[in-house]
């Protein structure tokens, strides 16, 4: 229904905004009912600490993931990779660093504060292969065949309109293209209604789909060589998984 869809849309950015303020202004953020809120399944902790210590603290503290989808996307030299609902930056910071100075990194972002903080981020990081762009994961403001990879961590399972996320993200990518995102998906035991009972769309539970849905979602979108790997339970029947495919 068009009025949920906009409201849930209204809460996920209520609640980045208010996580990015917080980072601003010296608070702690994570993926959470609260942005001030620590769950150890989300945010920073999940990455090593060597990548966590060469990037600008406030990039570190504005992680809201489940995972780390720059060390399962296998990024090359020259490389252009976009990052879907990129926060405070981190993993377009650490795709920078791999694709080297050939390559680039998109990071896609529909919240002001998130942005801003993405920018001052990338500033303080010397940066200068990074380009963060407004808009939506459902309508993504690039020209069709315009990237090697598509990263998301913990984002897709925020969109009311995943296969909108899923086609958008086959058009730009480029023929023999790959995703390597990380994400919450429920079993597939679970109904919706036991999905929401474990946790609201915010805090990345909600609004999962079950394993078989992801894959059914992403093969109607044209992606072959599916493949989707839980790594380890955020909730009791939702996992925080590895989902990597590819455009023929």
């Amino acid at each position: 229904m068009p009025d949920q869809s906009t409201d849930l849309r209204e809460t996920v950015r209520r609640r980045y905004a208010a996580a990015a303020t917080a980072v601003t202004e010296g608070r702690t953020a994570c993926c959470g009912p609260q942005p001030a809120e620590v769950d150890a399944n989300f945010g920073s902790t999940l990455y090593d600490a060597d990548e966590r210590d060469a990037l600008p603290a406030k990039a570190v503290a504005a992680s809201l993931g489940c995972g780390n989808p720059t060390a399962v996307a296998e990024l090359r030299e020259g490389e252009r990779v976009l990052d879907l609902g990129s926060g405070g930056g981190i993993d377009v910071l650490l795709s920078a660093r791999r694709v080297g100075p050939t390559g680039k990194a998109y990071g896609l972002g529909m919240t002001d504060e998130m942005l801003q903080l993405a920018l001052a981020n990338a500033e303080l990081a010397k940066a200068t292969n990074v380009e963060f762009l407004k808009g939506t994961i459902e309508s993504i403001p690039l020209p069709a065949n315009t990237v090697d990879v598509v990263i998301s961590n913990c984002v897709i399972n925020l969109s009311v309109d995943k296969p909108a996320v899923f086609a958008e993200t086959f058009r730009v990518l480029k023929p023999g293209g790959r995703i390597g995102i990380s994400d919450v998906i429920a079993d597939d035991t679970l109904t919706p209604a036991q999905r929401a009972e474990r946790g609201d769309y915010v805090g990345c539970v909600a609004g999962a789909l079950s394993f078989t849905e992801y894959r059914e979602g992403l093969e109607a979108a044209g992606f072959t060589d599916v493949d989707i790997t839980p790594t380890h339970p955020v909730a009791d029947g939702m996992h925080s998984a590895v989902v990597r495919a590819t455009r023929p």
